[in-house]
């Protein structure tokens, strides 16, 4: 994540996090930023985020997040992360110059800060 975002510092890339439960990330995804202005705005493919889905309906890999790059080196959710409604104890990852957050939606509008162990 950290090396797709310094290759691309002047727009937001995205992907899907896939894991065990609610918290052990097991693999990451990038996908396609679709957004109309991906220097200011992350959209998943959603062909990607479909099949994510398909294959986690046919035992494979759960999805429990998204990540995305903020340009403007803000570590923190914007008003449009927190707004976006992707659900409930959805993991978000930020990445933000060279470093990462990680945010838990617990309710609408709500995103929390969550610790993480980084081991990789």
């Amino acid at each position: 994540m950290l090396e797709s975002a310094a290759r691309t510092p002047e727009r937001e890339v995205c992907g899907l996090i896939f894991g065990a439960g609610d918290d052990t990330v097991t693999d990451i995804q990038e996908c396609a930023n679709v957004a109309d202005n991906p220097a200011d705005a992350f959209e998943i493919d959603p062909a990607s985020l479909i099949a994510a889905h398909k294959a986690e309906r046919a035992g494979g890999p759960s999805l429990i997040g998204f990540y995305h790059s903020h340009p403007n080196g803000v570590p923190t959710p914007s008003l449009r992360d927190i707004e976006s409604g992707w659900g409930m104890n959805v993991l978000w990852l930020i990445v933000a110059g060279n470093q990462l957050t990680a945010w838990r939606s617990t309710g609408p509008g709500r995103l929390d800060r969550v610790e993480i162990d980084a081991a990789d």
